[in-house]
């Protein structure tokens, strides 16, 4: 796809820029030239099918996936190898891009020795380098945030699937990121968990959090995409707006989404 995409509407520089963002695994590439925009506040969705290089768009954001190639600038800030002819760019280190950019994984990796309030609370001590007991009460804050502060003592074998997926999210917010990604964040999930890890990410939406979601769950994406991505064999194929489901012009994007919808 030839050129930037931008969301209608862009009047500032977005949060989060990747440019020309291409990624080898051995002799596998798996992105190629990925360009895309996204703006503060904006709720991106990213769908197709499996194996078309999603969740490492979403890796890549955080530098979990390091982009061979291309540009990742996030704050105007360049995390990525960049491009030869720009001069004087400021560059950051992945720890600092972590501090802005949150993650929820598929897996919860939840440590199983620690409660749900020191689950939430280590990543602030060992990063943050907050005392105890300051961490333990923002990590008690954002529990709360997540309906779950009447289990912040448990363990996670006593907490559900959907119970240690919003510990996860909760442990992410905790640390205050201006982004939060979501990578297929039920897909570990039984369906009867589904739900309530959907409700606790809609409920992250409508506090203005920009979050870019990786999901299989095309209603939800329907309810919370105001940038919708669709993907396949590693090349962002088509973009757009909300109303995107019902509108989009590519025979493979409306050839997917006839098979999942």
């Amino acid at each position: 796809m030839a050129g930037p995409v931008h969301s209608p509407g862009d009047l500032h520089e977005p949060i989060i820029q990747l440019r020309g963002i291409n990624k080898l695994f051995g002799t596998n590439q798996v992105l190629f030239d990925v360009d895309l925009d996204i703006q503060k506040g904006e709720h991106v969705v990213i769908f197709g099918p499996s194996g078309s290089g999603k969740s490492t768009v979403l890796r890549s954001i955080n530098l979990l996936s390091d982009p061979d190639s291309g540009s990742l600038k996030v704050d105007g800030v360049e995390y990525g190898p960049g491009f030869p002819d720009e001069v004087g760019i400021k560059r950051g280190g992945r720890l600092a891009l972590r501090r802005k950019v949150g993650m929820v994984f598929q897996q919860f990796n939840l440590f199983p020795h620690l409660c749900a309030l020191d689950n939430v609370a280590l990543p602030l001590r060992k990063v943050q380098r907050m005392s105890k007991a300051d961490a333990r009460d923002r990590a008690a804050i954002a529990l709360k945030r997540v309906g779950l502060i009447d289990r912040a003592a448990h363990y996670p074998a006593e907490l559900s699937g959907g119970q240690q997926q919003r510990v996860a999210i909760a442990r992410a917010l905790a640390m205050d990121p201006e982004v939060m990604l979501f990578d297929e964040p039920t897909s570990a999930l039984d369906p009867e968990l589904v739900g309530e890890v959907l409700k606790t990410i809609r409920e992250v939406a409508e506090t203005g959090m920009t979050m870019v979601v990786v999901t299989h769950e095309i209603g939800f994406a329907k309810e919370v995409g105001d940038l919708n991505v669709f993907m396949e064999d590693g090349r962002i194929v088509e973009i757009g707006p909300r109303g995107f489901y019902e509108n989009c012009v590519s025979d493979r994007a409306k050839e997917f989404l006839k098979a999942v919808m």
